[in-house]
């Protein structure tokens, strides 16, 4: 899964995407997009490594392009903003950093954000809406498609120009289908973090109807990423002195996860302990694709252990043991922290 976070310029997002990353992107000043892969915490994976002392651990991760802060003071800075949309349209979703310090309105950042994404559609629907009508006349193969899409991109102009977002008026899988490869940034879901000062953690925002159905988290980036510096003894001690019992940074992640519809099945052994992501509601032959196409190929079983079945007994062999471990076929949908044992022929 790919995600792009997002904010004007002094927002903050770079240095939160330093904390959560481990990678230092606040000092580099760079005007490029920088993708950055962004480590899920996974408590349940410390754990299994713990159990198992596998040769390496493999923690989920979510690739996430930085882009350059956003300015839209002016028709150059508008048009620089709006090419760098255009590098972003097949990422699964939005990450919206927020400026809530120095006394800044996050709400109206946010609304703009929205406001620019709607006309950077508007202006490609439009631009597709022409396509259409001159190719529709034509007796081609694709005239049927073509007539539907364009009844279609008249909708979504329709509500574009009323300032709703291309999400809240596709109604099934088929129109979808017609118009997902065009990579319409108010089609794909959006979460939202207001940046504030080291002693705002506790301020309530109020972002309006640009928010409504959003996850919508706060923290301080400048905090995570002095804690993200620290070693663990040190940081623990930080945030016990400040009063913080967890990390915002996990919050994120785990609120990325959210937005994506995303869960974790896990795989273990000596060799290597793992958590793997995928979209909730995947069947276990699909989650066997994840891992390789051969294991899905030849698929004949998913032994599977609950996660917290494994906490509790201590080893498979006692899983097994108390009848927990379970033989699962093709259609048996994965769930959260299930381990899994494939069993393949090919």
């Amino acid at each position: 899964m790919k995600t792009a976070i997002i904010g004007l310029i002094g927002s903050g997002k770079s240095t939160l995407l330093s904390a959560v990353s481990g990678r230092d992107l606040t000092s580099t000043g760079s005007i490029n997009i920088e993708e950055v892969m962004v480590p899920v915490p996974d408590k349940r994976l410390d754990w299994l490594t713990e159990l198992y002392q596998p040769k390496k651990t493999v923690h989920a991760t979510i690739d996430t392009l930085d882009l350059p802060g956003l300015s839209f003071a002016d028709d150059s800075s508008r048009t620089a903003a709006r090419r760098l949309f255009g590098h972003c349209r097949t990422v699964d979703m939005f990450i919206a950093v927020l400026k809530g310090f120095d006394g800044n309105d996050p709400a109206k950042d946010l609304l703009e954000l929205r406001t620019e994404f709607i006309l950077s559609d508007l202006e490609l629907v439009i631009t597709r809406i022409e396509k259409l009508e001159k190719q529709v006349h034509k007796p081609t193969k694709t005239q049927s498609k073509d007539k539907a899409e364009l009844a279609l991109q008249l909708k979504l102009q329709e509500s574009l120009e009323a300032e709703k977002p291309i999400s809240s008026v596709i109604e099934d899988d088929d129109e979808l289908d017609l118009i997902k490869s065009l990579g319409f940034l108010t089609l794909r879901p959006m979460m939202v973090v207001i940046n504030v000062g080291e002693d705002e953690l506790d301020r309530q925002f109020e972002l309006g109807d640009a928010a409504s159905g959003l996850e919508v988290i706060t923290l301080c980036a400048k905090l995570e990423n002095e804690l993200a510096q620290l070693d663990d003894q040190s940081r623990v001690e930080f945030m016990s002195d400040l009063g913080i019992k967890k990390l915002a940074a996990a919050k994120f992640v785990q609120s990325c996860y959210k937005t994506l519809g995303l869960i974790s099945f896990l795989t273990v052994g000596k060799d290597e302990v793992r958590a793997w992501p995928i979209r909730s509601g995947t069947s276990a032959l699909d989650a066997a694709g994840k891992i390789h196409s051969d294991i899905k190929r030849g698929f004949i079983r998913a032994e599977t252990i609950a996660y917290t079945d494994m906490q509790e007994h201590g080893s498979e062999k006692e899983c097994k043991a108390a009848g927990k471990t379970r033989l699962e076929g093709k259609t048996y949908i994965v769930q959260d922290g299930d381990i899994i044992n494939f069993r393949f022929n090919v």
